[in-house]
């Protein structure tokens, strides 16, 4: 597989923000197609193909906001984690928030990383050349549902 047959499926709400992430993709001449969802809610619709929306071909990434309506990033990563058929989906956080919290919540339900957006007009264009090497480098997983998932428990102390 071709790292350049990877779609992009970039979930947020704030029309600058997207612009400014769709012109770093250009200008590190990021050639994979692009799908922008404004919400959750609309993430899931694509992911699933429902409510009009044409289904995304695995494989695919995802670049989250967390501060999104109806349905927020952080949400949208959990339903996509407890769903069996997408919980392999490779999620990248992009957000202005700097939260510990929001940080450890998004690593809690296993995100690639963790980006701060900042106000460095060069930012989105690093992020573009760190997703195409990272798309270069690593095989996405394969398409289909996998094991259920597991989650880390604690050893109780003897």
């Amino acid at each position: 597989m071709q790292a350049r047959q990877l779609t992009l499926l970039l979930v947020e709400d704030d029309e600058v923000d997207a612009e400014t992430v769709m012109r770093g993709l250009a200008a590190a001449r990021l050639v994979n197609p692009v799908v922008r969802a404004r919400d959750g809610i609309e993430a899931l619709e694509f992911l699933h193909g429902t409510n009009g929306r044409k289904k995304i071909r695995s494989p695919y990434v995802l670049l989250v906001d967390i501060g999104l309506p109806r349905l927020d990033g952080l949400g949208l990563i959990r339903r996509i984690r407890s769903d069996r058929a997408l919980q392999r989906t490779v999620v990248f956080v992009l957000t202005t928030s700097d939260s510990d919290e929001d940080r450890a919540a998004a690593y809690d339900e296993h995100v690639a990383g963790y980006i701060v957006k900042s106000s460095s007009k060069d930012q989105f264009l690093r992020l573009a050349s760190m997703l195409d090497y990272y798309l270069l480098i690593v095989s996405p997983p394969p398409a289909g549902p996998g094991p259920p998932l597991q989650r880390w428990v604690p050893i109780p102390d003897c």
